[in-house]
């Protein structure tokens, strides 16, 4: 039996043209043809079942079967901001990753101790997409630009506005509980079914100062355990946690 393929296509409804990049990979390197079946996806939360009308060198053209509206498996908004590693491979392979488990949004911090000043979000959202792809999850993360510290805690209430209801807020850091703020374990605080937004410092940490202003905006500060986490691998724990919790 033939594999279906996976192609992101976010207007799919309203074209029946694969763009430009998922048109070249399905007639130069899948070789598909007149008649063959394909599987769109809007990142949006619909799939959709197509097959091709057509296929020149350049261009692929398709007829949409069926739509296919997908479940969430996972219930609540999941918010990843996170400081980007050095070596951008490593934060490469946290997206990668946690778009495979699922989450719905990624912000890159610029911090007071961050390693990288400039995000490439272009690469970054290339994987975004492939892994959405190859995990054929139906919502494709949302990617923000590089956000100083100072000015995303600005834009935290309003995000609770947009949304219309206060999500659950942590800090992850390694200082050890202090006169501040009381420490959780992220496992023993999330609610299940509630929106969440986890901050995950660089390599460095968070500065003092950041994790009292983000205390002030109604973040708690959290531990993911007992070990030392790289920023990437505590990154993902979050997800994988907070996940499994809304199982």
């Amino acid at each position: 039996m033939k594999e279906v393929r996976f192609f992101y296509v976010p207007d799919a409804s309203d074209v029946k043209e694969l763009p430009e990049e998922e048109a070249q990979h399905a007639v130069r390197v899948l070789r598909m043809a007149m008649g063959d079946e394909m599987m769109l996806m809007d990142g949006q939360g619909t799939f959709y079942r197509a097959v091709v009308t057509e296929a020149t060198k350049k261009r692929c053209f398709y007829k949409i079967e069926e739509v296919l509206p997908q479940e969430r498996q996972w219930t609540p908004r999941l918010h990843l901001a996170m400081a980007p590693t050095k070596n951008m491979d490593r934060t490469e392979w946290f997206a990668e990753k946690a778009t495979e488990i699922g989450f719905d949004e990624l912000t890159f911090l610029k911090c007071r101790w961050s390693e990288r000043m400039v995000g490439k979000t272009e690469r970054i959202e290339k994987i975004l997409v492939s892994a959405m792809k190859q995990s054929h999850k139906a919502w494709k993360p949302f990617l923000n630009e590089m956000t100083d510290f100072v000015a995303f805690m600005r834009q935290v209430e309003d995000m609770e506005k947009k949304n219309g209801k206060p999500m659950q807020k942590f800090i992850c850091h390694c200082y050890e509980e202090t006169d501040w703020g009381e420490k959780v374990a992220l496992k023993d605080a999330v609610r299940r079914g509630e929106d969440v937004l986890v901050l995950v410092g660089p390599e460095g940490d968070f500065s003092i100062e950041e994790v009292k202003m983000a205390e002030a905006k109604g973040f708690r500060s959290a531990t993911l355990g007992k070990s030392r986490l790289r920023t990437e691998t505590a990154a993902l724990a979050a997800v994988h946690i907070i996940n499994l919790i809304n199982q």
